[in-house]
């Protein structure tokens, strides 16, 4: 019977003392009987065993020890993930995620260049390139962006000097209610540029009253601003 603690041995040893401990396994003995006959525990035979059934008798093989090394990006891999993190959503790029969290981020890094990183690894790469989790803001794949942009500096401004000249007031109306495009959680993102979550402008919402708006300008009248066209 061997008396010397099992972890203290050489990884060489170890692995010795594993293959013989299969042998003995096999000649018909129980697991409690090899556990005693190479001074380790019943479960420590039983995991031998698991890894032998998952790996055959390489898994048996000496490991690596110390912490496990995942791998490090390239200069020129972490300037291609930075691109891909601000210019796309992880669903467009085939990635099982909503919003670029530490996972997801983890996940395109293993996709792209096949390096294996923990969340904790990607979250401190995150910090050194600038990137903090924001709330995204939500914009329509259907929003005609030039036509907002046209309506708020050509045609707000005459409807704010129209209503300027007859004492008039401008009223924005708003509303409570629950949308079905409402996007939960964060998503890293550069810090100081706000994420956009491309959506379609179809959506289901209910509106079960209004809750008043709010109003700038200058008396009595009201004027209300048509429609972006």
């Amino acid at each position: 019977m061997i008396h010397q603690d099992f972890r203290s041995l050489a990884p060489q040893a170890q692995e010795t003392i594993r293959f013989k401990a299969m042998a003995v396994l096999k000649g018909g003995h129980s697991k409690t009987e090899v556990a005693r006959l190479f001074g380790v525990t019943r479960q420590a035979v039983h995991g031998w065993v698991g890894r032998k059934q998952a790996a055959g008798m390489s898994g048996l093989r000496a490991r690596r020890r110390g912490r496990p090394v995942g791998g490090r990006l390239k200069p020129k891999q972490e300037q291609t993930i930075c691109r891909l993190i601000t210019d796309h959503c992880p669903d467009q790029l085939k990635l099982p995620f909503y919003l670029w969290t530490r996972e997801a981020v983890a996940h395109l890094i293993a996709q792209r260049f096949g390096v294996q990183l923990s969340v904790w690894t990607v979250g401190r790469l995150l910090a050194r390139w600038g990137f903090t989790p924001q709330k995204p803001t939500r914009r329509a794949f259907e929003q005609d962006a030039r036509a907002v942009g046209s309506w708020l500096q050509r045609k707000y401004p005459a409807i704010r000097a129209l209503a300027r000249r007859e004492k008039a007031l401008v009223f924005w109306a708003d509303e409570m209610g629950l949308r079905g495009d409402h996007a939960a959680g964060r998503s890293f993102s550069p810090q100081g540029q706000t994420p956009v979550i491309a959506g379609t402008g179809q959506r289901f919402r209910f509106r079960p009253s209004p809750t008043g708006g709010s109003c700038s300008s200058w008396s009595s009248r009201s004027a209300l601003p048509p429609p972006f066209s």
